[in-house]
């Protein structure tokens, strides 16, 4: 018998293609110079706000999510230039300052810090730094524009709060960017607010670093790797190597603005980046994770409840890190609803990893869970799915609507049996139960479903070579997986898997028994069970899956979407914690017992009520793991469901 366990708490805008300059005329963009730098579509500086959207041009808005492009709330910009900056005689920088989201706010604290400093320190020497001392800067770094004081700008030291003398404070503050009109665009919005922005137009990879600011602020573009390609990726890796630190070729571009800006600072400087949340979770990330405890002192992340880029695919963090040269064995993790929380007061959590380079997902989970997870492990009750056997990647096809066929249009094409092989449909809604029979991908091929993969033998059939003709017309042959394989209408397949592990979730990672004998695609993953083990995983292991500690392990081991997504990659789902062979076998029975009653929750879409079912079978009724810590596992789990699937909601509300 099941006892149901439930819940107790049931800016940017970019010059691209077209823009508009300063006088309001249309021209077109420099597409060459662009893609020098990134390989590919170049993610401008966000604006400051979205208010500002009114006054951009329509043809920037439309296609502004295309472009990857996404407004910067002001609170956020403002909290971090408020953090960063902390004395009026700071020099900062923005090294992708695009129309000054951040410049400006940090002018308007540069002004705000020099009016208090008047008022009780008269005589201290505030301001932009000497001539003397800019020449000597930048010599040193000759592609950044000099901190040179403007000809109104005297010390401090020469004014008082009654000075009648017409002379002012001038903040100064530096960017760089590679647009010279956007560059423009941030020296008159900055001049506009009383400031002086030293704006170098240029590629920020170009630039070699010199020890020369406070601190430096700013949201890095965020272009993943798939874009982030050519001479844009090298000089973004040589310049991270430069620093000690390899990333590799996955890594999109943000990874190694944070290395390569960190060089511009100096001892005890201060660096505030909006980031994707993928520094916490993703492999490629793990360089980066160690850099920071070993070149800051403090390293500060926020996170949000909520999310805060409604338009984008990719969640962010804040990371503020302090004291630079310094070193740390800890990061201060807060986490607030949203941008107009950042401001409150929240108990900071403490996250002490033992290896930074490992990912952080785990620091939202109680230490109380995790260690249960822990001693699951270390009792040899759960291993990691690698241990029943590998996990791989589903068929690449190039193009699923001519290669992913439904009976209907078999028919149609008058294709045989000698041209096709029998494949799980694109996608994974129907992989939601523990198991894909033979009955099961009939109803599915009897709903119109794609149960079919053109899969020619050689030599062609009469109807299977019109096929491949008319795939040619409609130029499917030029689709990038096409063009790179011969004969480019054969898909490369893998084996039958033993099971289907689906890699794109709502609520939680899916393995289903391939009792179908189909093949895969790459919508999902296959695992193929070690051959002493293959008839007991088949059997039992998708249900055994369907427990509360490998639920929670799955949401601290894959990576979560804006869309409220949980994606699971090979690589972590080789990692991903399964109840060990030895339980499987030692619960067997009881298992066989609840598959039943589990198929049918499942069927009704109670995944919650099915997992209390099997929770029961492996931890409950022999004593494997005490009340308290299982209720501790489903509490954290919850907690780190609900956050991520709230991030997903139309503007995280």
């Amino acid at each position: 018998m099941c006892h149901y366990w439930r819940s107790p708490c049931s800016h940017r805008h970019k010059f691209q293609t077209r823009a508009v300059n300063s006088r309001g005329e249309l021209w077109e963009d420099q597409k060459e110079t662009r893609a020098e730098h990134v390989g590919g579509p170049w993610n401008d500086r966000r604006m400051t706000s979205g208010a500002a959207l009114s006054s951009v041009p329509e043809v920037w808005a439309q296609d502004r999510k295309a472009r990857g492009a996404f407004f910067t709330p002001a609170p956020i910009a403002e909290f971090m230039v408020r953090w960063a900056v902390r004395n009026a005689r700071d020099r900062i920088m923005d090294p992708s300052c695009g129309d000054a989201a951040f410049l400006l706010p940090a002018t308007h604290r540069l002004a705000e810090l020099s009016s208090a400093e008047i008022g009780s320190n008269v005589g201290a020497s505030v301001g932009a730094p000497t001539v003397e001392a800019a020449e000597v800067a930048a010599e040193a770094s000759p592609a950044i524009a000099p901190i040179v004081p403007s000809e109104a700008t005297v010390p401090l030291a020469l004014l008082d709060a009654s000075s009648a003398s017409g002379t002012e404070y001038v903040p100064h503050v530096h960017g760089v960017d590679i647009h010279e009109p956007t560059a423009m665009a941030a020296r008159e919005a900055v001049a506009a607010a009383g400031g002086t922005a030293h704006v170098t137009v240029d590629d920020f990879f170009n630039i070699a670093p010199s020890s020369r600011f406070d601190a430096i602020v700013g949201n890095p573009p965020y272009i993943r790797y798939q874009g982030f390609t050519g001479i844009a990726r090298t000089r973004a890796r040589e310049a991270a190597l430069r620093a000690g630190v390899s990333l590799t070729a996955l890594a999109s571009s943000w990874a190694a603005f944070v290395i390569h800006a960190s060089q511009f600072l100096v001892p005890g400087g201060r660096l505030a980046f909006v980031l994707p949340a993928e520094l916490l979770s993703v492999n490629y990330a793990g360089p980066v994770r160690r850099f920071l405890f070993e070149h800051f002192g403090g390293v500060e992340l926020i996170m949000f409840e909520h999310q805060v880029f409604p338009d984008a695919e990719a969640d962010v963090v804040l990371l503020m890190a302090s004291n630079y040269g310094g070193r740390t064995d800890s990061a201060i993790i807060r986490q607030v609803p949203d941008e107009a929380h950042l401001d409150d007061d929240v108990a900071p959590l403490h996250w002490a990893p033992s290896d930074p380079t490992e990912k952080w997902t785990g620091l939202l989970v109680e230490p109380e869970a995790q260690a249960t997870l822990s001693t699951l492990i270390d009792r040899g009750l759960f291993n990691s799915l690698s241990d029943w056997g590998n996990t791989k990647l589903g068929a690449v096809t190039g193009g699923n609507q001519y290669f992913a066929l439904s009976p209907a249009r078999v028919k149609e094409l008058g294709l045989s049996r000698r041209d096709l092989v029998r494949v799980s449909p694109p996608g994974s809604s129907h992989l939601r139960g523990l198991e894909l029979s033979p009955s099961g991908l009939a109803a599915l091929s009897r709903a119109g479903k794609s149960t079919w993969l053109f899969y020619p033998k050689e030599p062609l059939s009469r109807a299977a070579a019109e096929y491949v003709e008319a795939g040619q017309r409609a130029g499917v042959n030029q689709a990038y997986k096409c063009r790179v394989r011969s004969p480019w209408y054969k898909v490369p397949l893998l084996a039958v898997p033993d099971l289907f592990l689906t890699c794109m979730n709502a609520d939680t990672p899916r393995l289903t028994t391939n009792s179908a004998a189909a093949h895969h695609l790459n919508s999902i993953h296959g695992v193929y069970l070690r051959g002493d083990i293959t008839e007991l995983g088949r059997e039992l292991l998708p249900l055994a899956s369907l427990n509360s500690a490998t639920l929670l392990h799955a949401e601290v081991t894959g990576r979560s979407y804006g869309g409220g997504i949980l994606k699971l990659e090979p690589r972590e789902a080789s990692v991903w914690m399964m109840p060990s062979v030895a339980l499987v076998t030692e619960k067997a029975d009881a298992l066989r017992s609840v598959r039943s009653t589990v198929s049918a929750k499942l069927a009704q879409g109670k995944l919650l009520e099915a997992v209390t079912c099997v929770d029961e079978v492996l931890f409950g009724s022999t004593g494997t793991l005490p009340a308290q810590q299982l209720e501790a596992i489903r509490l954290a789990r919850e907690s780190i469901a609900n956050r991520r699937t709230r991030r997903g909601r139309k503007n995280g509300r």
